[in-house]
């Protein structure tokens, strides 16, 4: 894969160059093993270089005609609309994603890049009534500078875009870090489209590094004024600590522990393909993943044996092939951590009604019915192909078995009922769910973010506006004020 010899590379103030660290972050294909690229980390040096490269060309390009910025995008989309087939394979290849889930991360990456060149012209000042005569109040929407993005190994090039863009269309200069696992397809990716779209050196820099070697310096530098992360809870509670120690602003974009629940009068074909593929798409490494299917006692017999008729029929194996629907987990450790929850669930009394193998990061799916209450697999996230089938009896009990979690991503209620269904959502500590649908969507211009555990602040469309601008007052005294002293 060329991408990863090219790419593998720190991108600093419009130069690609190595790393200063004493070691090296090795990028394996995670499916058979293969080394992709070997990249030596950033050190704290670097990332202050990469802050002041920032620092240094962000005014020029906030005072740019929003119209000159809006091209940069156009361009970047056509770059990937022209290279879709050869970042389908570096997706497949670095992450691990089938040839479905390469197909939808690309799919929303250009619908956010669509939504970005709009993006660039909507900030809007206002001009505000005062009870002194002669006063104007003028309110004015600036960048807010520089932002840092941290984005995750599961949609790395998605999730990087996703802030990415944004930030950039609103005049803002952006130092970005991508997760260790996937430093191509969430960082070099990113950087070498913007360069080729023609960006103005500077504006963009990508550190490959981790908090082994630059600790909490990527959060802690005096120069971005607002942290973007896209990670784990306990991750994210750490960034979110730092970063209002030093008075900085955060999007948090966490974890989930979502519900698809099935209404005794659901169809309950169609609400089996949806929670198998809320569960199932991208070995469940997805945080609006469907963890817990919650059924109604009076369908639960039937529904359960479509579902394990429908998971039973799931192949596992090398995500090259386009018959792929399970590929592998994205490392060893991941999914030994897994099986060993699996294990340990069984141990305290669930059935596996399906009970996939682990052979490397291979993991096949696994189907949990009767797990104990207060067993650790209910609370937390599961970050691959592991589902818990619950049933309850009626709506409030559906409600409150819902909301017993520490997470408020996503989720999906499935009714004949539309009006019953949102009814129902309303009752859902969530920051979005789905009336007859997956827990998995995305949208650029709907409000994306959860409660509680699962984030702060929201991404998305004007969302975006809150979070890379600020508001600035400046009144005009148009006659003479009349002061006390």
């Amino acid at each position: 894969m060329s991408y990863f010899s090219e790419l593998a590379l720190q991108f600093i103030d419009g130069e690609w160059r190595g790393g200063s660290g004493s070691w090296d972050i090795v990028d394996f294909n995670p499916y058979n093993g293969e080394k992709l690229a070997s990249i030596t980390v950033a050190t704290v040096e670097e990332v202050d270089l990469a802050y002041r490269a920032a620092e240094r060309t962000q005014p020029e390009w906030g005072a740019t005609n929003p119209y000159a910025r809006r091209a940069v995008f156009e361009r970047a989309l056509r770059i990937i609309e022209d290279r879709e087939k050869e970042l389908t394979e570096t997706i497949i290849a670095e992450c691990g994603g089938t040839h479905v889930k390469a197909g939808f991360e690309l799919h929303l990456a250009k619908e956010f890049l669509r939504e970005a060149i709009h993006l660039a012209l909507r900030p809007e000042g206002r001009i505000l009534p005062s009870p002194v005569d002669g006063k104007e109040n003028r309110l004015y929407r600036l960048p807010v500078g520089v932002v840092g993005v941290i984005s995750p190994f599961n949609f790395p090039f998605l999730l990087s875009l996703k802030s990415v863009a944004p930030a950039l269309a609103l005049g803002n200069a952006v130092v970005l870090k991508p997760h260790q696992n996937t430093p191509v397809c969430g960082g070099g990716l990113v950087a070498k489209i913007f360069e080729e779209a023609g960006l103005p050196a500077g504006l963009l820099n990508v550190v490959v590094t981790d908090i082994a070697e630059i600790g909490d310096a990527l959060i802690e530098h005096p120069i971005p004024k607002v942290i973007s992360f896209t990670g784990s809870d306990k991750v994210g509670r750490h960034v979110a600590t730092v970063a209002a120690s030093h008075f900085k602003r955060t999007v948090l974009e966490l974890g989930g522990n979502s519900a698809l629940v099935v209404l005794a009068d659901a169809d309950l074909d169609y609400a089996v393909d949806a929670a198998v593929f809320s569960r199932f798409v991208h070995q469940g490494q997805v945080c609006m993943a469907a963890n817990r299917v919650l059924v109604d006692r009076a369908v639960e017999r039937e529904f359960t044996e479509k579902f394990v008729a429908k998971v039973e029929t799931l192949k596992v194996g090398d995500p090259v092939d386009p018959t792929t629907h399970i590929g592998p987990l994205i490392n060893e450790g991941q999914a030994e951590a897994i099986t060993q929850l699996v294990d340990q669930t069984i141990a305290e009394g669930a059935t596996a009604l399906v009970r996939g193998r682990t052979e490397g990061t291979l993991m096949g799916p696994t189907v949990l019915s009767g797990v104990p209450e207060g067993s650790a697999i209910l609370g937390q996230e599961i970050f691959g192909p592991v589902v818990t089938l619950i049933p309850f009896d009626g709506d409030d009990e559906a409600v409150q078995i819902a909301n017993d979690t520490d997470y408020g991503l996503s989720g999906a209620v499935h009714t004949a009922d539309v009006e019953r269904g949102v009814r129902f959502a309303q009752r859902i500590h969530t920051g979005m769910i789905h009336v007859n649908d997956s827990t998995v969507h995305d949208e650029p211009i709907v409000p994306f973010g959860g409660e509680k555990h699962s984030g702060l602040g929201r991404l998305n469309g004007d969302s975006m506006i809150e979070d890379f601008t600020t508001t600035k007052w400046i009144s005009i005294q148009h006659g003479r004020s009349q002061f006390p002293f």
